[in-house]
């Protein structure tokens, strides 16, 4: 059984930062892809950004230069490091961890999400 823990949300103010891991724990050989999923209130959820086991990345518009993703493949973990906050980055962000490989399969998992408000 495969679980993702996040952690790192909280309340941040207009230009500020946090910091989110996403830490995969069970019997797991590899992950190909971590990525950071949010969703605001009343829209859909969107892909933020998307770090492969090559190191290759990928960033919303929305939040290219201002969001940092990286990962920690010995630990299986992820991290979302967001500088310059905005109000509109406010939502229940979820990590996901794309094509792992473990005893029996590929599977795709989420994390439980955790909450980021941007608010002064």
């Amino acid at each position: 059984q495969v679980q993702l823990v996040e952690s790192g949300g909280g309340l941040a103010q207009p230009g500020g930062s946090l910091r989110l891991s996403c830490a995969a724990s069970g019997s797991i050989f590899s992950i190909y892809a971590m990525c950071w999923y949010r969703q605001a209130p009343g829209k859909q959820r969107e892909l933020v950004a998307t770090m492969t086991s090559g190191g290759s990345t990928n960033y919303a518009d929305s939040v290219k230069g201002r969001f940092t993703v990286s990962r920690d493949n010995a630990k299986n973990t992820g991290y979302l490091q967001m500088n310059s906050l905005k109000p509109e980055d406010t939502a229940v962000y979820y990590c996901n961890a794309d094509s792992v490989v473990v005893p029996g399969g590929v599977y795709d998992y989420w994390g439980q999400g955790t909450q980021v408000t941007v608010s002064s």
